[in-house]
């Protein structure tokens, strides 16, 4: 898939294909820059178990650390603001397939 820029360039997006959860910091940078709600942030538990976050997670001790996950794949557009403000480079992105 290729699209033209506004100046009639050719630019190729690269969507993200997925998020390593042993290298995420659970920042939230990439959710607060993406308007399309791919990501959520939600917690793991000390045996490795998936959590969904709500308001008063942070007190109930349950949680060890929080990474970001994808929820909606199909809604990246492809523009790279995630990548761009990542700290740990924990994302994959790739070309349409």
């Amino acid at each position: 898939m290729t699209a033209i820029t506004r100046d009639g360039r050719a630019w190729e997006p690269e969507f993200l294909l997925s998020i390593d959860p042993k290298t995420c910091i659970g920042c939230g940078r990439c959710y607060k820059v993406c308007s399309r709600d791919v990501m959520t942030l939600r917690g793991i538990t000390e045996d490795g178990d998936w959590v969904d976050l709500t308001d008063d997670d942070d007190d109930d001790g349950e949680i060890e650390r929080k990474v970001m996950v994808m929820v909606d794949g199909g809604g990246c557009i492809g523009c790279g603001a995630c990548a761009r403000v990542c700290p740990s480079g924990c994302q994959t992105h790739g070309k349409a397939g």
